[in-house]
């Protein structure tokens, strides 16, 4: 099982220059290869696989002599990155959705470079990498596992940071526990609410830094172009929109963390939240929530911790009786379900948490479920 790990790095002036120079050959690299690929269709309907694209940089460097200055598994790294590109692009004509065809990239908008096999090594105090030197890193907790990758990124505040993927042992099953299920629905009057009836406050991070967002942005667009207060203001702007991000992903790996310290199950709705956002009503509160940050926290560390998430379909959980089972149409405003049949009268999230759990276990096989079942 992999999983990764994320410090922040301390370069000096130099090694940013280095460090900048490279991700801009990495550019170069990547635009190349992607035209090479698209002329070669274009011109003759030929299909370029990632090898090809791999076997032309000897040949390149000759061409770019200051291509020499990066690794040489960053390097093949890039033409990995423009296959998986192409991947992405065919998966989204196959299942019928905007293609999105690969783009160029821009001055600047290539941000990272991955160091795959070797090329780097890891103490106490630095991170030694090929081509570029010591950087001090800060280790805020110990790693656990054997290092497999290493990939520099280069935040929009300036700010650089180490991710490293580890590889670990998978961890053993924790032994069942009474009442160590539960169906979440999320949502936007609550964050979550879970089928035992508890509730979890949206924290809505957005909504509070909206104004100081605003703010920063009209001063970014009084500054003129191309001077040093508009990338100064610009800065600005990016430290806000880090703080919001930032507050999104601690808060997503606190609950995830806790229902996984909880619950040896834990269902999900599996949401388009894609499709969700093209209501223009509720996209920029959808959009806050991060509903699928919440997911993507919860199943790593369920994965860690031994536990299971399992993901059902939304269709109709809100609408079905969580007691009866009869279908008791309303509308998003309606904030309570009742049922005319049976006489069932709840908040409507808790019903629908309980129809998630549900379809969560019947998803299940036997011998997964918990005994208190």
């Amino acid at each position: 099982m992999l999983k990764s790990y994320r410090y922040r790095l301390k370069p000096t002036k130099s090694q940013v220059t280095i460090l900048e120079r490279q991700l801009e050959l990495c550019r170069f690299v990547y635009n190349d290869t992607l035209a090479y690929r698209k002329n070669a269709w274009e011109l003759e309907q030929r299909t370029v696989k990632r090898f090809e694209t791999q076997d032309r940089l000897p040949q390149l460097k000759l061409e770019v002599p200051e291509l020499k200055e990066v690794y040489s598994l960053v390097l093949q790294n890039v033409a990995l990155r423009v296959e998986l590109a192409f991947k992405a692009f065919f998966r989204r004509v196959k299942n019928g959705e905007e293609p999105g065809y690969p783009r160029f990239k821009g001055k600047g908008r290539y941000d990272s470079l991955s160091y795959t096999q070797s090329g780097f090594k890891l103490d106490s105090k630095v991170l030694s990498l090929s081509k570029i030197g010591d950087i001090k890193i800060k280790l805020h907790r110990p790693i656990e596992g054997k290092i497999k990758t290493c990939t520099i990124r280069r935040m929009p505040t300036g700010k650089w940071f180490a991710c490293l993927s580890v590889e670990i042992k998978d961890a053993p099953l924790p032994p069942w526990k009474d009442g160590s299920v539960v169906g979440i629905d999320v949502g936007l009057a609550s964050f979550a609410t879970l089928s035992n009836g508890e509730k979890i406050a949206n924290p809505r991070f957005f909504r509070e830094e909206e104004k100081e967002l605003a703010r920063v942005q009209r001063k970014l667009s009084k500054a003129p172009k191309g001077t040093p207060e508009r990338k100064a203001a610009l800065k600005v702007v990016e430290r806000v929109r880090e703080r919001i991000a930032n507050k999104r992903i601690d808060f997503a790996n606190q609950v995830g963390h806790k229902l996984v310290d909880r619950f040896g199950v834990i269902v999900f709705e599996d949401l388009d939240i894609m499709n969700m956002l093209k209501n223009h009503n509720l996209a920029k509160s959808i959009s806050d929530v991060a509903w699928g940050m919440l997911v993507k926290a919860t199943e790593s560390k369920a994965a860690y911790a031994g536990s299971k998430v399992v993901l059902v379909d939304p269709k109709y959980t809100s609408q079905i009786c969580s007691r009866c089972g009869l279908i008791v149409k309303k509308d998003l405003s309606e904030r309570v379900h009742s049922c005319s049949e049976c006489g069932l009268s709840m908040d409507r999230d808790l019903n629908a948490a309980i129809n998630i759990l549900r379809l969560g276990m019947q998803s299940l096989r036997k011998s997964d479920r918990s005994p208190a079942l």
